[in-house]
């Protein structure tokens, strides 16, 4: 309520005369304090109408200035930490690969000159969170590729040198990225009654389009031909891959589903074991039946070897639409190892092998073995030094029927296939610092197509990885 200075003059009026002078200084003291409430009461009605406005303007007063300051603030810390929870678990990985390659003249396709090469790609991945059921939980991978050119052209090998080069059949003018994997992975800890932190025991179920190498036949020390060989035959298996077996589409993947069953019990020796369904042929690259497909069922485990740890890998696959060298389709059948283990600190060695059964394929036998070794012995610990060798061994059967085959491409029948194409290749990776590699490259292959009299071939080159 407002005070009355009136009310309360009049009553003292009425008092002593000699109380006059006191009764004066008191009414002015009363004017003054009244005057500075109705001050206070302007200033609250001017912050309230300040307030109610989130513009700011030079004429409000400086404390409604400095309170829609921190309001601002908080309110930007506020949304900052919303998208810092809306970006956690997301993922994204860029990396783009150029390679040059030189090949001898012996080694190019009709044996006309030399031939140098350069070719690039690029790949970009992004893994999101899946939501959650319970304790089950999802995730979804993206992965996108692009780039241009399609390597040397060497005369016919099973090997190719350049597993890097990526072409769409848009051309080579063009580099149109394709969706290369896209899948849906849940991942249901066990038992199911358990609290779900203390869980080492795991089904996973993945579910798109997806390179069937990242789930089966993996090696720590060949498996990426961006870093470590770029032969494809010491990448993956040479029957699945160089020998077409898992028959994906022209980019090698595929629509297909993965079950795993990873058990972390002892994390000395970790095991698991897996299942692979992939549509194969026409149905890889969804123009035809998904009926016959390309299945795979992969156990492996991690042991320790003088405490050293040592991936161990079997697998079987069978595809009713692999193709022969007849051009006809055909069942083939077949099993696989691939093993990596550390003997020091810095040497890995590895090693694959493909047995494949019967059918009208080029060669039914695959042996790859070599060493990895880092660079901690030279002081360069981001540095390494591989080398690899592999044996190719023809099929009876192809050997038999080579004689109506132009294995070079030049018009002309050759001698038969006789024996075993034989791959050797030796690499230097140089870490330029935490963003570029790169890594001079040396290949040779002997007996291309396993023609005992073909010439050999000779590839010199350098590779680049810029990424992230």
């Amino acid at each position: 309520m407002r005070f009355k200075p009136v009310v309360l003059a009049a009553s003292l009026i009425a008092g002593p005369a000699s109380a006059n002078d006191d009764i004066k200084a008191l009414l002015a003291e009363v004017k003054r304090l009244s005057e500075r409430i109705e001050a206070l009461e302007k200033n609250n009605q001017a912050l309230e109408q300040s307030l109610a406005s989130e513009r700011v303007s030079e004429k409000e007063p400086e404390l409604v200035t400095r309170l829609k300051a921190v309001e601002f603030q908080t309110l930007s810390m506020r949304k900052q930490a919303r998208q810092i929870e809306a970006l956690e678990g997301i993922t994204v990985g860029a990396n783009l690969t150029s390679v040059v390659q030189r090949v001898n003249r012996a080694g190019t396709a009709g044996d006309i000159s030399r031939q140098s090469r350069a070719n690039y790609r690029g790949d970009i991945s992004v893994t999101l969170p899946g939501g959650e059921i319970g304790d089950i939980e999802g995730s979804i991978f993206t992965h996108f590729r692009f780039g241009q050119g399609n390597g040397i052209g060497l005369r016919p090998t099973y090997a190719m040198p350049n597993a890097t080069a990526f072409q769409t059949n848009a051309g080579p003018d063009d580099s149109f990225a394709v969706l290369a994997q896209a899948w849906y992975q849940v991942k249901v800890p066990l038992p199911r009654d358990g609290i779900k932190e203390d869980s080492r025991q795991h089904l996973h179920f993945t579910a798109g389009k997806i390179d069937s190498f990242v789930f089966f036949d993996q090696n720590a020390a060949a498996d990426d031909e961006s870093t470590k060989f770029l032969n494809n035959v010491f990448v993956h298996n040479p029957l699945l891959d160089a020998g077409g077996d898992i028959r994906a589409d022209a980019y090698g993947f595929a629509p297909g589903a993965v079950f795993s069953y990873v058990n972390t019990a002892n994390t000395a020796q970790v095991w698991s074991l897996s299942l692979g369904v992939f549509s194969s042929g026409p149905g890889a690259n969804f123009s035809g039946s998904l009926g016959t497909p390309y299945v795979i069922a992969q156990a492996d485990t991690t042991w320790r070897w003088n405490h050293l740890p040592g991936n161990y890998r079997a697998y079987l696959w069978t595809n009713g639409r692999s193709l022969g060298y007849d051009d006809n389709e055909r069942r083939h059948t077949g099993f696989g190892l691939s093993v990596d283990q550390k003997v020091t600190d810095d040497v890995t060695v590895f090693g694959r092998y493909g047995h494949q059964g019967a059918g009208k394929t080029r060669f039914d036998r695959a042996l790859t073995a070599g060493i990895e070794i880092t660079g901690n012995g030279w002081g360069r610990g981001a540095d390494s030094l591989g080398i690899a060798a592999g044996l190719l061994r023809t099929r009876a059967s192809y050997r038999r029927d080579s004689t109506a085959l132009d294995l070079d491409g030049d018009g002309a029948l050759d001698a038969r296939a006789s024996g075993s194409e034989r791959i050797g290749e030796i690499y230097y990776r140089f870490r330029v610092n935490n963003l570029l590699e790169l890594t001079p490259d040396f290949q040779i292959i002997q007996r291309p197509g396993g023609v005992g009299g073909a010439p050999t071939v000779k590839v010199l080159g350098v590779r680049a990885k810029l990424g992230f």
